[in-house]
């Protein structure tokens, strides 16, 4: 089987959105958070292929910013088909959407239609949603598990620096949200805000069994040991390449990963073959 670099990651916005950034700021509170960040940036599709053909990166799952407006979500949404229409070879796309709208399930529907995989990445605070509230979350988590898609959602760790986007959602929220929903398949980002190293819990372990981690913004939190922990807890097929792009390059992550001391068969488990495994690729 043909070996793939998969970025599992990666934000693109769409050109009017990134031309008129100050517009929607203004009435999307989470947005100007991490718009306000020195280090955030916006990348477009033909932006971002470009970079994968420098970087070698094969395959990206690209999505938009969650919004708290849906009508919002619906103008990313129409971005990321064009664009994984534009590109089917090398982008996967994950559809935006906030769990509280009354039109959820016909917007998933329309993503799926036109070729989206998944949902994500669920940025709960900004869209104030409660990833403990099973009632909330049950229609997304209902359509994700019934179409087998994987939800991405952000989650970080409740100790350690501020940064822009920092929340409330972290690892009470990410065990609660896998016990109410066992058989959907998370993607929790930056690796879980910690919740993977819990996995060393038997009764976690069972609870998370659904759950992957991504690797989004790791050389900014943790040392790069992490993934030789990780090695020895029994979880390298759980993990995703995953960047965070454009906060930071692809290529700071694969060059990390050759530093890790982690064999190649390794490695490539998280380059790609977990998420070609979780994607059906």
């Amino acid at each position: 089987m043909e070996k793939l670099t998969i970025d599992c990651h990666i934000h693109i916005t769409p050109p009017e959105i990134i031309a008129q950034a100050k517009k929607y700021r203004k009435d999307e509170p989470y947005f100007d958070l991490l718009s306000s960040s020195p280090k955030n940036s916006y990348i477009t599709a033909d932006e971002l292929v470009r970079q994968m053909d420098r970087i070698g990166l094969e395959k990206a799952v690209v999505f938009g910013f969650s919004f708290q407006s849906m009508e919002l979500c619906q103008k990313v949404n129409d971005y990321t088909i064009e664009s994984v229409q534009r590109f089917p070879e090398r982008l996967l796309g994950l559809a935006t959407v906030n769990p509280l709208a009354d039109n959820l399930t016909e917007e998933l529907a329309r993503c799926r239609a036109a070729g989206l995989r998944g949902v994500g990445e669920l940025m709960a605070t900004g869209q104030e949603v409660d990833l403990t509230d099973q009632e909330q979350l049950k229609p997304l988590c209902t359509f994700c598990r019934e179409q087998d898609w994987p939800l991405l959602v952000h989650l970080n760790e409740p100790v350690g620096h501020y940064y822009p986007g920092k929340s409330r959602d972290s690892i009470k929220q990410g065990e609660v949200l896998a016990k109410n929903f066992p058989e959907v398949k998370f993607i929790y980002a930056h690796w879980g805000g910690g919740l993977i190293f819990y996995e060393l819990m038997p009764e976690l372990r069972a609870d998370l069994q659904n759950v992957y981690y991504d690797t989004a913004a790791s050389p900014f939190l943790y040392d790069r040991k992490i993934y030789r922990l990780i090695k020895e807890m029994g979880l390298t097929d759980k993990i995703l390449l995953g960047s965070d792009y454009p906060l930071l390059s692809p290529a700071v992550y694969l060059e990390e990963l050759e530093k890790t001391g982690l064999s190649g068969a390794e490695q490539e488990l998280i380059r790609g073959g977990n998420a070609r495994r979780l994607f059906k690729l």
